[in-house]
């Protein structure tokens, strides 16, 4: 499902601070933010291991960012194009293949064959296939507008550990394809979406909880290929650098797939509560450009009705 606007903008800032934020402490996660900088960042981690994506909306922002966030839901689909009947049509014909009777095996005899022929076709190629992906990926990163430059170089380390991985994972191997298919029916018959309609107009919550339904498996089908998002989550390490004036730096050592890594998060205080700098200036630039947009919008709707008249 398209991430609407403000996610587009927050949600990146948001997991780089997550999945390199785990501490072994506790903090009450039903409030907002954290007593602490290390606080702060355990609660939200135990939250997204839990799936509770609207929960740790609710504790990662100020009630105030959090309440602009909720009302601002809908304003994210006045861009949205219209979808087409081709779309559509696509859209029922996966949903029917992933949700029918028996989905599993003939998903699983459809996709055997292809495999192998896939396997005899691209095994070569795949390596440089890979190595033109990362370097795409590394050029978005660097000429991002959203990601600060400690999220860029951040990123950076994290790709060139997941380049190995992507060029010696079995992505053609029978058995893991086998459980990947088992995965995909099973999130596609939990998220149980009719219509490409339904995720333009489901409310906030009920979208929190299809993200969660669709993380869920998206970690299973990595861990099927040997990433465990928890382990690396589990492996965190923090260590405060700074704390003045209502800013802190806490340094982050991680291990992904085996490979040590470190960074550092920059977190502000507001209200005797601690948050993520980089997200909480993200949620703030979206909500107004959002606000900005509308207010744009409604005189040239208005003339338009005069127009009419």
């Amino acid at each position: 499902m398209r991430l609407p606007f403000l996610f587009r903008h927050a949600l990146l800032p948001l997991f780089a601070a997550l999945l390199l934020g785990a501490c072994h402490g506790k903090d009450d996660s039903a409030q907002p933010g954290g007593s602490t900088p290390e606080a702060a960042l355990q609660a939200s981690v135990d939250l997204l291991k839990a799936g509770d994506f609207n929960g740790l909306w609710k504790h990662a922002l100020p009630p105030a960012d959090y309440a602009n966030m909720r009302a601002d839901w809908q304003l994210q689909q006045r861009d949205a194009q219209p979808i087409s009947a081709e779309d559509r049509a696509r859209f029922n014909e996966a949903m029917q293949k992933l949700t029918g009777p028996d989905a599993e095996n003939k998903l699983y005899a459809e996709l055997q064959p292809k495999l192998a022929t896939m396997e005899q076709q691209y095994k070569d190629q795949l390596p440089v296939l890979i190595s033109v992906g990362d370097a795409m990926l590394k050029s978005a990163v660097a000429q991002s507008r959203t990601l600060s430059e400690t999220q860029k170089t951040q990123a950076g380390g994290v790709l060139d550990v997941l380049l190995p991985w992507a060029r010696q994972t079995p992505w053609f191997d029978q058995a893991r394809a086998k459980q990947a298919v088992g995965v995909a029916v099973a999130t596609a018959r939990k998220l149980d979406l009719k219509s490409p309609e339904q995720m333009r107009t489901m409310d906030f919550d009920t979208t929190m909880g299809k993200y969660a339904t669709a993380y869920g498996g998206l970690k299973q089908l990595l861990a099927i290929y040997g990433l465990s998002v928890d382990d690396t989550l589990n492996s965190v390490k923090l260590t405060p650098v700074s704390s003045s004036n209502g800013h802190a730096v806490v340094r982050i050592d991680y291990t992904l797939l085996g490979k040590p890594l470190s960074t550092e998060s920059k977190l502000m205080q507001e209200n005797g509560r601690w948050y993520s700098e980089d997200l909480l200036q993200n949620a703030r630039q979206s909500h107004q450009q959002l606000q900005q947009a509308a207010t744009a919008s409604a005189p040239a709707s208005a003339g338009s009705a005069v127009t009419k008249d």
